[in-house]
């Protein structure tokens, strides 16, 4: 058996990202489950680039602020305490709209875990 209480706020932040990351699954060790909070400021991007995975399902959970993703069809805005779902194959870009007053707190779930991603070009 394996069990994991892990501070949140105590994870260093993974560097090179647009915004601040911190992943729960790399901390844990986790191999099937990609587990991650985010903390973008306004004008600030969740992703690397709006893209898709191939077999990866992704949820970003907002636990406050507001966050809006970017889908070839509309851009959606998923306000705290909602959820945004995002199945393989389906492009997309989260961020904060740089026109709001504060950033976001999200966790993002992606499973499986796994480096499926490519560049999505509108």
């Amino acid at each position: 058996m394996g069990y994991h209480h892990i501070g949140v706020d105590g994870i260093e932040p993974t560097p090179d990202r647009p915004c601040t990351r911190r992943s729960i699954s790399e901390a844990a060790g986790l191999e099937n489950v990609a587990l991650n909070v985010y903390e973008p400021s306004p004008g600030e991007s969740i992703p690397l680039a709006y893209h898709y995975h191939d077999k990866q399902e992704e949820v970003f959970y907002v636990l406050s602020g507001e966050l809006s993703v970017e889908t070839p069809e509309e851009t959606y805005t998923v306000g705290a305490d909602e959820a945004f779902v995002v199945e393989a194959e389906s492009p997309q870009r989260a961020y904060v709209d740089e026109d709001v007053e504060e950033g976001a707190r999200v966790l993002v779930l992606g499973a499986p875990a796994i480096d499926d991603v490519h560049p999505y070009e509108p």
